[in-house]
């Protein structure tokens, strides 16, 4: 997309009184995120949890859920994250401020399959972060759970035409960003990029949003970018995509990203992929009771 058809983009975004807003917990949340593992504050993850009381209920009856099998009843807040761990505290707390950013009528995709997508390709990213000896899968999950949110500004500022493209993506079963360009002359990647910039997200995330599907020269992306795009790529092919099938062939060792991660961490090469692959099934479990935790009111 050239620059003058983005400029133009961002200000029809910016224009429409319905762009979407950062959820107010989501801010803060961010913030305390961005530490290192060992320097996040669980009492002010607690604290942000109890501001929110659907938020709260939900992490409550997740750690009393069958998946974690608990034999004592949980009922305060901080005893929850305890239990569930920052990574699932996190999911909930991303995935129920994002899903606040839209009404429930207007969503184009359905919310549950975005969910479970989103997260499977955050798992999947951050499973690569740790393989590859990334310093920082915080950052690598974080994109991957990120990647997708100019579905939500599509949803919003564009929703018929944007359902056009989706109806075209379904019905032809090809890829959501090659129908969103053919149909609105832009994609999810680059609205998503101007809602990232809008919300002051840091630019290593804004470039994963940006670039996840169209790579380019991989340099200019760097490992997050790839890790993402190829992660992506192995949840749409194993089923944790947009809820319709892509029949697609992907040779992975040959993929631009594929390559260039393993020039850069050559002990990449040495991956099984195809078991690798079935690491998605592993998650599945997980990723259902989790969306199934948030859309349950």
């Amino acid at each position: 997309m050239t620059m003058e058809t983005f400029d133009r983009l961002r200000s029809r975004i910016t224009s429409i009184d319905s762009m979407p807003t950062i959820p107010v917990i989501l801010r803060p949340l961010l913030r305390c995120l961005d530490q290192p593992v060992e320097q996040i504050d669980i009492t002010r993850i607690v604290e942000l949890i109890s501001y929110d009381k659907t938020i709260a209920a939900q992490c409550v009856r997740m750690a009393n859920s069958a998946l974690f099998g608990r034999h004592k009843q949980v009922e305060s807040v901080r005893t929850a994250v305890m239990n569930l761990g920052m990574w699932r505290v996190r999911d909930l707390l991303f995935s129920n401020s994002l899903s606040q950013v839209i009404p429930a009528n207007r969503w184009i995709v359905d919310p549950t399959v975005f969910w479970r997508h989103s997260l499977g390709v955050a798992l999947v990213c951050r499973k690569f972060a740790e393989i590859l000896g990334y310093p920082d899968t915080e950052k690598a999950y974080l994109a991957g759970l990120l990647h997708d949110i100019g579905i939500l500004v599509n949803s919003m500022v564009a929703p018929e035409e944007f359902r056009a493209a989706f109806s075209k993506a379904t019905r032809e079963q090809i890829a959501l960003d090659e129908a969103e360009r053919a149909t609105m002359g832009f994609t999810h990647c680059d609205s998503g990029r101007v809602l990232a910039e809008a919300w002051k997200i840091t630019p290593d995330l804004i470039q994963a949003i940006e670039l996840h599907h169209d790579i380019g020269d991989p340099v200019r992306g760097g490992p997050l970018v790839a890790m993402v795009h190829l992660s992506d790529l192995l949840c749409r092919l194993r089923g944790l995509g947009y809820g319709y099938y892509e029949p697609r062939q992907v040779d992975f060792a040959n993929e631009r990203g594929w390559l260039y991660l393993v020039m850069q961490f050559p002990n990449l090469a040495d991956l099984d992929l195809a078991r690798f692959t079935f690491t998605l099934d592993e998650y599945a479990k997980e990723v259902e009771e989790l969306v199934s935790t948030v859309f349950t009111r």
